[in-house]
């Protein structure tokens, strides 16, 4: 029904979830995964508008930025203007991806922010100590153990760790600075912290343009009668994310592959909670 409807249709793309953190049974954001849906959203109607939703703590600031080139590419290219939607979260990455938008909304209880750069891990000397176990770590290069959770830290290696940390957050900045040319209203010193806030908060710092929500927007822009096409990429049922777990596996419910999934489940549970959800 949709190519010969009269009235004019908004397709809507949904990113929700952890940006890059994938395993069999738990597909992550990825442009890999998107690109097809992404492309097609552009393509689908003649109306000037595609409407993204945002609901993601983050994750992966190379698949963010590459998600977010790819959304300014086609929206330039097909002269389409970009409207944001944050849901629950658009914090990090997922702010990341939000300001590929031309004009950005929230709700007034959305979490909208954390521009900034987290690496976190856990420290276990002391424990493999204390049960007697050797650590017999061989490489070839003075740095390939950086960092490594059974050894103890260097100094020079959680110096390396900042610099490079500085690097991506200096590109999450200007990102920023870009899209939200002449918007931001408070100093870099309050919106770069990694601190994130509440939607009518975000608002005055200029962090999102305004509270609404995408029905309510895109009859504001295309009349009462616009439809909204929402555009995703396919999810296999249970029965083929079991077979994509069991192919990735060697043919077999493998112990490393349970494990790296529940790592990840562990993993998307700590971003999400750092937001109180």
């Amino acid at each position: 029904m949709w190519p010969f409807t009269r009235h004019p249709i908004v397709p809507v793309l949904r990113f929700t979830g952890p940006i890059g953190m994938a395993t069999p049974l738990r597909p992550g954001i990825s442009l890999t995964s998107y690109a097809g849906v992404i492309e097609k959203a552009f393509n689908l109607a003649k109306t000037p508008s595609v409407a993204i939703l945002i609901n993601s703590p983050g994750g992966s600031p190379v698949q963010s930025n590459l998600i977010f080139k790819r959304i300014r590419q086609l929206a330039e290219e097909k002269k389409k203007r970009v409207y944001v939607f944050c849901e629950d979260v658009a914090a990090s990455g997922g702010y990341f991806l939000a300001v590929a938008g031309d004009e950005i909304y929230a709700d007034p209880s959305s979490i909208v922010g954390s521009i900034g750069v987290i690496s976190a891990s856990f420290g276990f000397v002391e424990a493999i100590d204390k049960l007697g176990i050797q650590r017999r770590v061989y490489t070839a290069g003075l740095n390939k153990s950086t960092l490594d959770p059974f050894l103890p830290e260097k100094p020079e290696d959680i110096e390396r760790l900042k610099r490079l940390q500085s690097d991506v957050h200096d590109v999450f900045i200007g990102v920023v600075k870009e899209r939200r040319l002449g918007r931001l209203k408070a100093p870099d010193a309050e919106l770069f912290t990694g601190a994130f806030w509440a939607g009518q908060q975000a608002k005055e710092l200029g962090l999102i343009d305004g509270i609404a929500d995408v029905r309510s927007k895109m009859r504001e822009l295309h009349g009462d009668k616009v439809l909204l096409k929402v555009v995703a990429p396919e999810r296999p049922g249970l029965l083929g994310r079991a077979r994509r777990f069991a192919a990735t596996s060697g043919g077999g419910w493998n112990g490393q592959a349970i494990a790296d999934d529940i790592v990840s489940a562990v993993e998307t549970r700590a971003l999400w909670s750092r937001y109180g959800i």
